[in-house]
């Protein structure tokens, strides 16, 4: 066994070295097969815009079920398991002796052998939520062993397996990269065209406006679109998704390219990119647009200090400069998905006469707060801090304070870092302080917790969500409710505990089920607020049994739920 796993090693060290120097024409092509025993069809595709990130992976379809066996793609090791509440929910990671790391996610369950070393850690470490780093010889698996089942769990909107493949250095790459064959004789859709004004002289249409812009469709895949005028430095974006064979859902595309009067001017490709990059994706969209109409436009244009390594090729960053009065200007959008099906955008554009005067914005009551500078306010019992780097551009912004509320302008503005909501608590504290939390508060008057720190009498909550903040109160504990059992009754046909626990002001924070006094281990669902103890486990083995249950939420407020059960042993 001694000789096998240093060829292994010595293989994987020479592998990973090579793969940082590996460009994306020498991906290997045959290395890893379908990750589930299933016809391919995608509910979500890589690099797809998605709230606050980009998709990092494949969203593979189960015929909207769980418990699809979920099979290694290659060969390795699993050296990573995460179990969350949210995010991923359960996820394996398979390290690959090419370098690479496959990825699963959203799962039900390991299998057997994967699931009983995750539960003896689970129980070791009396905890639901875990990480693991397996050693490399601890759990080896064969290309085609199934390693798990498909689930729903975490974050997920609906079943089906998150599949990544990662390089040695975590940065995610488009699996259909490696030859992951999906059908696709689809081609991209096109929604929206928009013409953006970037400096302040410039207009469209001879004013100074974002503006939609009139899409014609054509034979063929082609649009075109209604002939506008422009002065200045000059934006476009575009709404744009695929579709694959066997599926409705509106996917990302792969590939955006441009040309400005027949010379190439910007390029995007969804083929790899770094996670510390995810978040700005909020700078490559529209967001105010986003907010407001719940669609994605990209910008076909690079935005100031974007890092984004999506981006190539580019001429003046993509940034139409339009200031030749009188001429007219050819632009040309190309728009491919992996399989090469295609659409084009055309357009003409007149250009204007500058505007012969600068326009500005009129301020009213609105604080200047530059992107580089970091910004600091005390209103009222408030302080508010956003950093530097926290915007992408300098804005203009509405601050203001109403007795326990703060208003930082509205979320239409997207942050990039936490900034930082303080409010001293002094005045309230004859009352039970520890209750008190900052809260975001909606449209409609309802308040959201807001992680909460308190330090003497001063609470502060980061977040990276402009918008209207309250110091709220939660004095209401937690509910736990009994769901397949009743207090004294007999469960030896159960296989599973279940009881459903919610806390309606702040959230439910933790949870602590014993047997007995000895620890038991319970799943939570956050979606549905359910918990659920395996009987298989083995750890109930008395006839009669004492269960208790702590649950707390995000103040301190606790609930204990206390029921007797017999089960034959």
């Amino acid at each position: 066994m001694i000789r096998p796993f240093f060829c292994f090693l010595a293989l994987f060290l020479c592998a990973s070295r090579f793969g940082e120097s590996q460009t994306i024409n020498d991906l290997p092509q045959d290395y890893f097969v379908n990750p589930l025993d299933l016809d391919l069809k995608l509910s979500g595709t890589f690099g797809e815009l998605r709230s606050n990130h980009f998709h990092s992976g494949l969203d593979i379809k189960t015929n909207q079920r769980t418990g699809a066996k979920v099979l290694a793609t290659a060969s390795g090791y699993v050296s990573r398991i995460k179990i969350e509440r949210y995010g991923y929910g359960k996820a394996l990671y398979i390290t690959h002796p090419n370098g690479y790391t496959s990825v699963y996610a959203h799962l039900e369950k390991f299998s057997p052998r994967i699931e009983n070393y995750v539960k003896k850690k689970q129980y070791q470490n009396e905890s639901y939520s875990i990480q693991l780093f397996p050693k490399d010889l601890e759990l080896r698996v064969d290309q085609g062993e199934q390693v798990a089942y498909s689930g729903n769990s975490g974050g997920s909107g609906g079943p089906h397996l998150h599949f990544e493949i990662r390089d040695s250095a975590e940065r995610p790459i488009n699996p259909l990269l490696f030859g992951i064959e999906i059908p696709d004789t689809k081609r991209p859709l096109v929604k929206q065209i928009k013409a953006y004004p970037l400096k302040e002289t410039s207009t469209i249409n001879g004013k100074h406006e974002t503006q939609l812009l009139r899409l014609i469709p054509l034979k063929g895949g082609k649009f075109k679109v209604a002939p506008f005028s422009a002065y200045g430095e000059i934006g476009i974006g575009v709404n744009t998704s695929d579709q694959q064979n066997g599926a409705n859902n509106q996917n990302g595309t792969f590939h955006i390219v441009t040309h400005l009067n027949g010379t190439q001017n910007f390029e995007m490709t969804f083929d790899r990119y770094a996670f510390n990059e995810s978040r700005y994706i909020n700078q490559m969209i529209d967001y105010e647009h986003f907010k407001n109409t719940k669609s994605r436009i990209a910008r076909l244009y690079i935005p100031e200090g974007s890092p984004l390594s999506l981006y190539q090729n580019d001429v003046n960053k993509g940034v139409l400069q339009l200031f030749d009065a009188g001429t007219t200007h050819a632009y040309r959008i190309a728009i491919e998905d992996y399989k090469k099906n295609a659409v084009e955008i055309n357009m003409s554009i007149k250009n204007d006469a500058g505007p012969g005067a600068l326009i500005s914005p009129t301020n009213g009551q609105l604080t200047f707060v530059h992107h580089n500078i970091t910004y600091n306010e005390q209103k009222g019992p408030f302080s508010l801090m956003i950093p530097k780097g926290a915007l992408y551009e300098n804005v203009l912004l509405d601050i203001s304070q109403n007795a326990d509320t703060l208003k930082v302008h509205s979320d239409i503005v997207p942050l990039h870092k936490n900034m930082i909501i303080s409010y001293d608590i002094s005045a309230k504290e004859n009352d039970n302080i520890k209750q008190y939390y900052i809260g975001r508060v909606t449209d409609w008057g309802a308040v959201y917790h807001v992680h909460t720190k308190r330090r003497g009498n001063i609470l502060s909550a980061a977040t990276r969500t402009l918008g209207t903040y309250a110091i709220s109160k939660d004095d209401v504990p937690p509910t736990v409710q009994p769901v397949n059992f009743k207090d004294k009754q007999w469960v030896t046909n159960n296989k599973t505990l279940r009881l459903k626990i919610g806390d309606t002001d702040t959230g439910v924070d933790g949870y602590r089920a014993t047997v007995n006094g000895k620890f038991i281990l319970m799943e939570y669902d956050y979606k549905t607020g359910v918990l659920t103890h395996d009987f298989e486990d083995g750890v109930v083995t008395d006839t009669e049994n004492e269960l208790k249950v702590i649950v707390t939420d995000n103040v301190g407020n606790s609930t204990t739920f206390e029921a007797t059960f017999y089960r034959k042993s």
